[in-house]
């Protein structure tokens, strides 16, 4: 008989071996080639290796019906090709074994035939057999193709399946013979073969970027990513700030797919008096049901409060008058935490004091609340009460899953539990914050309360967001240094997953808990319909808090981008994302994640952006609260002498007020500086706003009314060397006048020299800003001898639609007055 050359194991390696050839009835190789060719096309290695498998299988029962083992343990080319792409030498093993025990089956039935007509009614059932498995081999094979092409669901299913406990049960169950006659093989070298599939159906972990704390064993990550704690594959768009490919492409912890016990201190009892199951977990069904349909139809409550030390505006859905403002707890006992949270609050965070004390109930009942009263002082101590109640959600929600998996595998799979504890996707917590060193902060306060044995990707992390310190001159102020200081790049998003002993810098957006971004670096990552690349947000359906801290900063930036962001919060995903909706809270499903989202805004100020967005995507059933002080008003502390003249004009509407504004301060303003033309020189004109700043500059560079006076610009987008020259020649007279916008001041602070009045043709958002450019300009020229003491002046005008900037800039003892009393001028020294 003619041998033919064949591959197998010898020596540690494939070798070629001269074998006699076998398993003539299977088809040709050439087939099974292409299919497998077409195949690798239309699909991603993981899919490919999982169908590779499932025809060899086939084939290789087929196989061991014939009675194809060849020579020295070594298989047809048809049979080991495949396994070849999917095996190393020990599986290898484990396939002779296979072989062994069937041919010893097979002799063991042959010495049981007796007589000629019953060997051959069995050799005609074993070739009906073959023919039968055959057309099931073509037919698999043909599927796997047409579920590639048209994105069917049927492969991904069936790596799902394949990944359960009873994996080998499935597995032989859909490769079993259908012939009853045929004598059962022995079944632990099946099992065994078998289960080195599945440990090799998935790419094998690669080594990881680790900082270790202290030496410790690594715990096994829990399964929280819907049922189980895996990184599935999602489509991955260009970003800096993601994990590395062949780090996201890892198969997960070593004890990913395995159940794991709930924690010790892993609150599995349903607890009506914490929020977390009040208002997420376990609502209940008519109150909350009864508050969105209120919310839907604009139904809302509004109560005013004093909750020490501010004054709070309490806005619940309904028309329920009973609303009251929660009592100030008496420190972190009064709050559901956690206990190992518990014990590094009180550690790291130590006493609560009175705004804590009074803020932290608010926070903890999951209220929508737009905080007012930001500063630098106390920015510290509200980073670790966001963060706390961040984490104790992610926490919570984490166990909560875990305790059900738990159940789950204890019940068995004919179980009727309904456990419905997750969302459409991982991501739940939203940090939008405005400069990478923000962001170091706010994870080194996390840091302090996790504690964590591991931090992946930590030296990456804290090389691209935790930089030096920059050296500010002293005449820079402290509002300035805490937020350019350090890495002040506002093109960032970083998502961060959390296991029971580390944190995973970097991870991919589908398999965070928290993600971090600043509105540009998220709006880049979602795209858009203009890109060529499909816009994806679909993270973004499942985020349960969204935290934007130091809003006015981002008010600075491209307030667009935050829009953007909150129109495509909580919508229905596109793609299913691996979810099983059989765990999904019944409020997604119904689309009211809105409803059940609590948002926090954290700013220095309140102003007209930020409220119309807590009206327009703030629709929290268990409502929203405004916090803000009691403002004294900064223009008794300018810390020079000079007249403050306050003018206002009238405005028929919000969306008249620019007209009325620019007549005024043509008509009013103007006339004055052109009849004092030759002493008008050190005039700075302040304007917030960059429209506003377009429409005087060209109207100084064309009407001729103000044709003899000069005048420079400094705006957010003039270049350095153009700013030191308008500087320059402001300060020798050479620009009479100075027009200066508020962004500019914002991304730059300037010092002037040589100023001798301002003119606010609008008031700034930040009351910091009066008092730096009306006290500190007319001080720097009364120092430098430009001015006599007290003769400097400031003139500003606004209207009714102005009560917010005038509030913080007057006092709110004189706000009333100045907005509604019948004359329009307002002298103050």
């Amino acid at each position: 008989m003619t041998k033919v050359e064949e591959w197998g194991w010898e020596g540690g390696r494939m070798k070629k071996k001269r074998v006699a050839p076998a398993l003539s009835k299977t088809g040709s190789l050439s087939f099974f080639l292409a299919i497998v060719s077409k195949f690798r096309r239309f699909c991603d290695l993981q899919i490919w290796r999982a169908a590779l498998g499932l025809c060899a299988l086939k084939l290789l029962q087929l196989t061991l019906r014939q009675g194809c083992v060849a020579q020295d343990g070594i298989y047809p080319t048809i049979v080991w090709l495949p396994i070849l792409f999917l095996c190393d030498k020990a599986l290898w093993l484990v396939l002779e074994e296979v072989g062994v025990s069937e041919a010893a089956a097979r002799e063991v039935a042959a010495q049981e035939v007796v007589g000629e007509a019953e060997a051959e009614a069995e050799a005609e059932a074993a070739a009906a057999a073959e023919v039968g498995v055959q057309a099931e081999v073509e037919a698999v094979a043909a599927s796997l193709v047409n579920g590639a092409r048209k994105g069917d669901s049927t492969v991904l299913a069936w790596l799902k399946m394949a990944k359960k406990k009873n994996v080998e049960d499935e597995m032989l169950q859909h490769v079993a013979s259908d012939d009853d006659d045929e004598q059962e093989a022995p079944a632990r070298p099946y099992m065994a073969l078998m289960q080195k599939f599945h440990d090799s159906s998935a790419p094998s972990a690669k080594r990881r970027k680790i900082a270790h704390d202290e030496p410790s064993n690594r715990s096994p990550s829990p399964a929280i990513n819907q049922s189980e704690d895996e990184e599935a594959p999602e489509p991955r768009r260009e970003d800096i700030d993601e994990a590395d490919e062949e780090e996201e492409e890892e198969g997960g912890d070593p004890a990913s797919n395995i159940e794991e016990a709930p924690e010790n201190d892993s609150e599995d009892e349903i607890d009506a008096t914490d929020p977390f199951d009040s208002h997420f977990a376990n609502p209940d069904q008519q109150t909350s049901s009864q508050s969105v349909v209120a919310a839907k139809n604009g139904e809302w409550t509004t109560t005013r409060a004093i909750v020490q030390p501010w004054r709070a505006v309490i806005t619940s859905p309904g028309t329920n008058n009973n609303v009251s403002a929660p009592q100030p707890i008496s420190g972190l006992g009064g709050l559901k935490l956690k206990q190992k949270l518990r014990d590094t609050a009180k550690e790291k965070m130590g006493n609560l004091d009175a705004a804590q004390k009074a803020f932290a109930p608010l926070l903890f009942d999951y209220k929508d609340v737009l905080f007012c009263d930001r500063s630098v002082e106390n920015s510290t101590k509200i980073r670790q009460a966001v963060c706390l109640h961040a984490l104790n959600h992610v926490f919570k929600t984490r166990d909560r899953v875990i305790n059900n998996n738990y159940k789950l595998s204890k019940a068995g799979d004919d179980s009727e539990l309904e456990l419905r504890d997750q969302g459409f996707t991982r991501p739940k917590v939203l940090f939008l914050l405005p400069t990478r060193n923000s962001c170091a902060k706010m994870m080194k306060v996390i840091q302090d309360l996790v504690e964590p044995d591991q931090q992946e990707n930590f030296k990456r992390f804290n090389e691209s967001y935790a930089e030096s310190d920059e050296a500010f001159g002293a005449d820079r102020p402290a509002d300035f240094k805490d937020l350019f200081g350090g890495n002040d790049d506002d093109m960032f998003r970083i998502g961060v997953k959390f296991t029971r002993k580390t944190i995973k810098y970097f991870a991919q957006f589908y398999s965070s808990d928290i993600l971090f971004a600043s509105p540009l670096g998220l709006r880049m990552a979602m795209g858009s319909e203009e890109e060529k690349k499909k816009p994806d947000f679909d993270f973004l359906s499942s985020i349960e808090m969204v935290v934007m801290d130091q809003a006015d900063a981002l008010l600075m930036q491209n307030w667009e981008h935050v829009e953007y962001i909150f129109e495509h919060l909580n919508l229905q995903p596109k793609d299913a994302h691996d979810c099983d909706f059989s765990r999904v809270r019944n409020w997604y499903l119904e689309d009211w994640a809105k409803y059940f989202r609590q948002t926090v805004i954290l700013s220095a100020f309140n102003t007209p952006e930020l409220a119309e967005l807590q009206r327009l995507y703030c629709h929290n059933w268990a409502g929203r609260v405004r916090l803000q002080p009691e403002y004294p008003g900064v223009i008794g502390q300018l810390g020079v002498k000079a007249k403050q003249t306050f003018s206002r004009f009238q405005s028929s509407a919000v969306e008249r007020d620019p007209e009325s504004r620019f007549g005024y301060f043509t008509s009013a303003i103007i006339p004055s500086l052109v009849k004092r033309s030759k002493d008008s020189s050190g005039t700075l004109i302040f304007i917030p706003s960059y429209l506003d700043f377009v429409r005087v500059r060209n109207y100084f560079a064309t009407a001729d009314e103000v044709s003899g006076l000069t005048f420079g610009v400094i705006s957010e987008y003039t270049e350095v060397r153009e700013a030191s020259r308008a500087r320059s020649h402001f300060l020798t007279g050479r620009h009479r006048i100075l027009l200066y916008t508020e962004r500019a001041h914002h991304f730059r602070r300037y010092q002037f020299s040589g100023v001798e009045r301002v003119i606010f043709y609008g008031l700034p958002d930040n009351p910091i800003f009066y008092k730096e450019i009306a006290g500190g300009y007319l001080a720097k020229s009364e120092k430098d001898m430009k001015i006599e003491p007290g003769q400097g002046t400031v003139r500003a005008i606004f209207s009714k639609y102005d009560v917010m900037k005038l509030e913080r800039v007057a006092g709110s003892k004189r706000v009333g007055k100045m907005i509604q009393d019948r004359g329009d001028t307002f002298d103050f020294v």
